[in-house]
């Protein structure tokens, strides 16, 4: 009898496991799903063609952000539908999400969502990717730091990054790099030229930065994340310029 009912126990247990393990792998997909379409629209709004009324595409990146006015479509043989009158108004919201209007910088929206497609790109091809948070301040040597003009750090960013290289300003006003295909001393070298036209720039700002690679650091977005921002407390603890490197687990 006892053996019939731990037989029984260990027959539900397993089909609850099953049961489990579906509904774990239903909500992976419809993630992956999602973020796939996010990534897909995304990828439709760069690759749309600017025109001349247009807003202007984020520094570091040639195409742009806001989409063109539609062609008119014909509804019958030589009779035209009537204009979207909402069409407008939709791109300019997808630009407010896609860009900072203050830098013209991508937005946080945007880099969650290209750090997810980079990562997921770099594992295919076997390939490196650094991310890089900077927070960049002024007045640190008075002791009443501020933050610095982020129209000053979005330039310097913009004059250094390459064009497969995404760079966003945070809702919090720090600035986060994704590098395209570089390890660990490409990032070190990149965030370098960054701090150093920024100096000539506008000299008696301080700027702190940590940066975290795939693989060496971390294997997914919400990981690599934590490493760069871990890496960045080391770097603020310094009253002056630091670069930190997260630590390889």
């Amino acid at each position: 009898m006892d053996t019939t009912i731990l037989g029984a126990v260990a027959g539900l247990a397993a089909v609850g496991l099953v049961v489990l393990a579906v509904a774990w792998r239903r909500d992976r997909s419809e993630q992956r799903s999602r973020l796939l379409a996010l990534d897909a629209r995304v990828r439709e709004l760069e690759e749309r063609p600017a025109n001349a009324g247009g807003a202007a595409a984020p520094a570091g990146a040639d195409p742009a952000i806001a989409a063109p006015p539609p062609a008119a479509d014909l509804g019958a043989p030589g009779v035209p539908l009537p204009p979207d009158a909402g069409a407008p108004a939709r791109a300019s919201r997808e630009s407010d999400l896609l860009a900072d209007p203050q830098t013209g910088l991508f937005s946080e929206g945007y880099f969650r969502v290209a750090l997810d497609a980079r990562i997921s790109a770099a594992r295919r091809h076997l390939r490196p990717v650094a991310v890089v948070i900077l927070d960049v301040v002024q007045g640190l040597e008075s002791g009443r730091p501020v933050p610095a003009d982020p129209k000053v750090v979005a330039e310097s960013i913009a004059a250094t990054v390459r064009d497969a290289d995404t760079a966003c300003r945070m809702d919090d006003g720090r600035f986060a790099l994704v590098l395209e295909d570089t390890p660990e001393n490409g990032a070190i070298w990149t965030v370098e030229r960054v701090r150093r036209r920024l100096a000539e720039a506008a000299p008696g700002q301080t700027l702190w930065a940590g940066v975290a690679c795939y693989p060496a650091h971390a294997f997914d977005s919400d990981e690599i994340l934590s490493q760069t921002e871990q890496a960045l407390r080391a770097a603020r603890e310094w009253r002056q310029d630091r670069i930190e490197v997260a630590i390889a687990p």
